[in-house]
């Protein structure tokens, strides 16, 4: 078993364990136990996952309530239903609220923690590969709004976040796939993160590539690793988005952008980051940011993957445009990109001319 800390702000308790190994939810509540100490269990997950996973975490203190699965449900709604069912089996302040699933698990649930008797704790269990690498760590819990993705939310710590590697093995292609945009992300940001240890992801991706497409679950572990490590790093220096933080949006803008346009429900949050991914690259490309072999090498590593790089249907460009607009990371009416510069780092550019961002919708 590895472990992470995430140390955000001791004095205030927001530091926190991410576990991972694998057979973790074979014992998973002495591990819960160690960081709340809580009585009854709210467990928060969908009806992909339940039958799965759920007899795990079942005992004379738990309580489940089983989502719809899908980015779709991830609304006011269904966090009502979640306060809904707290209130029925009577969680007092003391108790917690557990997230089994991926990251539409864990963001509702955990907004739902935060926000219920002003915050009771709250434990991140990911079952997926972008949950656990990235979704599950760092504090942000929300919910969308037809206007925007994430836009109604909380910064919220879990108390700890238990992922065990053997749950990856019983995710789709597609879904596994989905995770793998995000891992990529980490490669092209690392050397911005601010981290002491240089792991050179980028290089681990491609020297790993079959037995990461194969699943062998030694190397899913160091890859979940470093993965958690650089994204600590950033939410150590940046809990709550001042700066640094914005790094890890590489991609996300265009990537909200679409998810809002097709109502999340053509493209998986993944699939958009990878399109998102290439967007960015292409967009770079244009202001001379990179050069061009910069720019074949980080499209080889996305295309040995085989993630998806393009749009199936079309868009006005001044719809999409306004789209980007619409997220939350626009600041003074500017939209912020995140883009790539070599050496595997990112710079924040918030002012782009319209006709050189649309060259790429």
């Amino acid at each position: 078993m590895k472990k992470v800390q995430i140390k955000i702000n001791p004095a205030k308790k927001t530091s926190y364990p991410i576990f991972i190994g694998e057979n973790l939810l074979d014992n998973v509540y002495s591990i819960i136990q160690q960081y709340t100490s809580a009585s009854k269990f709210l467990i928060v997950t969908n009806e992909t996952i339940y039958p799965l996973w759920g007899d795990k975490l079942k005992n004379k203190n738990s309580e489940f309530i089983i989502l719809p699965d899908g980015e779709v449900y991830k609304n006011m709604d269904i966090l009502n239903k979640i306060i809904d069912k707290a209130l029925e089996i009577k969680l007092e302040r003391k108790d917690a609220i557990i997230a089994l699933g991926g990251g539409v698990c864990g963001d509702i649930a955990g907004f739902a923690a935060s926000i219920y008797q002003r915050g009771i704790d709250f434990i991140q269990i990911p079952t997926t590969l972008l949950a656990q690498v990235d979704s599950s760590v760092g504090g942000k819990v929300a919910v969308n709004h037809k206007s925007g993705k994430n836009m109604i939310g909380s910064f919220y710590q879990p108390k700890a976040v238990i992922a065990d590697i053997n749950t990856l093995l019983t995710l789709d292609n597609r879904q596994f796939k989905t995770g793998l945009s995000e891992v990529l992300k980490y490669a092209f940001i690392e050397n911005s993160c601010g981290c002491r240890v240089n792991f050179n992801f980028f290089h681990f991706l491609n020297e790993n590539s079959d037995e990461i497409i194969s699943r062998d679950t030694k190397v899913l572990r160091e890859l979940v690793k470093i993965c958690c490590t650089l994204k600590g790093c950033v939410v150590n220096q940046d809990e709550k988005e001042k700066g640094l933080r914005a790094i890890l949006n590489f991609g996300h803008t265009y990537a909200h952008a679409i998810e809002n346009l097709t109502e999340y429900k053509k493209y998986t949050h993944g699939e958009a980051v990878s399109i998102g991914m290439k967007f960015v690259f292409d967009l770079s490309l244009r202001l001379n940011l990179i050069n061009e072999k910069y720019y074949q090498n980080c499209i080889n590593l996305i295309n040995k993957y085989n993630l998806k790089t393009e749009l199936d249907i079309k868009f006005s460009k001044d719809k999409f445009y306004e789209a980007m607009h619409s997220d939350k990371k626009v600041s003074g009416g500017k939209i912020n990109f995140v883009l790539p510069v070599i050496g595997n780092k990112v710079e924040i550019k918030n002012n782009i001319d319209k006709n050189i961002v649309v060259q790429g919708i």
